[in-house]
């Protein structure tokens, strides 16, 4: 959460002046170690945590039906929601999970002069429209770890194998390092966030914030001289801000991958993209790791399916041929 923080070694916990807002960094103490037992530092590393631990996070909310649903917190007791340092007030909790890790929240992270820290003041600026060449394809998942992230990233590493300069972007979700780290090693030359334009979490932002994060993203990476980029957008078709934005798609896509769990929701996904006119171009996620259930979307969509493995070794390419002659 702190990586967009310079000269952290001068910061100061201040005292609160308001009630914590979406995006405020803070500064808490480790009341009891639960589900989340370590956070993920500014390098990426998950440190173990103790009781009495400080701690910054940023104030948030979450969605995530296999985990946790939590809030902006109301007071000094919060809840860690991710690894990464969302810290919120559990509402609802998948029955797999283990109880939240407790926090007690300090004061605010401040600069030396005692100003406040929040993600929103340390955003990346509005860059220049640009799109990049040859083109921004956009992976959407019918739900939760449907294999999303994976595929995103063998996309970048196809690219990258190719020769072309491959970005990454996740546009949805909560924050947590894990994601960026996965595009990074599979060869990306950039990745950006939502993080990276202010928010912790994007659960509870107005959609028009999140469609001018997701075009900022893209103009981003394209500003930094990516060839191509590919753009995860969070959890399921239903969830709220997905759906939300599911209809800026067309025009914005070049190309949308449907990653799916089994042959149903392939089905299901690509109606309803295609009624909303979503140019569904192929279909991987964790139904390829079947060769028969992969058969099975094949048949019944119509459309190419393509696991992480095809994705890396040229299938990705492939889905960029029909714009290379335009």
């Amino acid at each position: 959460m702190t990586r967009r923080v310079v000269d952290r070694e001068r910061t100061r916990v201040g005292g609160f002046a308001r009630q914590p807002e979406l995006g405020d960094l803070v500064v808490s103490s480790v009341r009891f170690v639960g589900a989340h037992d370590s956070l993920e530092n500014v390098h990426g590393r998950r440190a173990r945590l103790y009781p009495g631990d400080l701690v910054v996070g940023a104030c948030g909310n979450r969605y995530a039906t296999d985990f946790y649903e939590g809030y902006l917190p109301g007071g000094t007791k919060a809840h860690l929601l991710t690894a990464g340092g969302v810290v919120g007030e559990v509402a609802s909790a998948h029955a797999r999970r283990g109880v939240p890790t407790e926090l007690e929240i300090i004061g605010p992270l401040t600069d030396p002069d005692g100003v406040a820290l929040s993600l929103e003041s340390l955003s990346l600026r509005a860059p220049p429209p640009t799109r990049p060449v040859p083109g921004t394809v956009v992976v959407v998942g019918a739900s939760m770890s449907a294999g999303k992230t994976t595929t995103a990233a063998a996309m970048v590493n196809g690219w990258t194998r190719a020769g072309l300069a491959a970005a990454a972007g996740k546009v949805t979700g909560s924050g947590s390092g894990k994601d960026r780290w996965r595009y990074l090693d599979a060869g990306a030359a950039a990745v950006i966030d939502f993080l990276d334009f202010g928010m912790a979490s994007t659960f509870g932002y107005p959609v028009d914030r999140l469609r001018a994060t997701m075009i900022g993203i893209r103009d981003e990476l394209a500003h930094r001289g990516s060839d191509v980029v590919v753009l995860e957008i969070a959890d399921g078709l239903l969830q709220s801000e997905t759906a939300a934005l599911l209809p800026a798609l067309p025009g914005f896509a070049d190309a949308v991958v449907l990653a799916v769990c089994d042959a149903l929701s392939a089905v299901a996904g690509a109606g309803l993209l295609g009624d909303l006119g979503v140019p569904v171009r192929a279909i991987s996620g964790r139904v390829t790791a079947s060769p028969l259930a992969s058969r099975e979307v094949a048949e019944a969509t119509g459309l190419p399916v393509f696991s992480p493995a095809d994705l890396s070794g040229g299938a990705a390419v492939e889905l960029l041929t029909p714009w290379r002659g335009e």
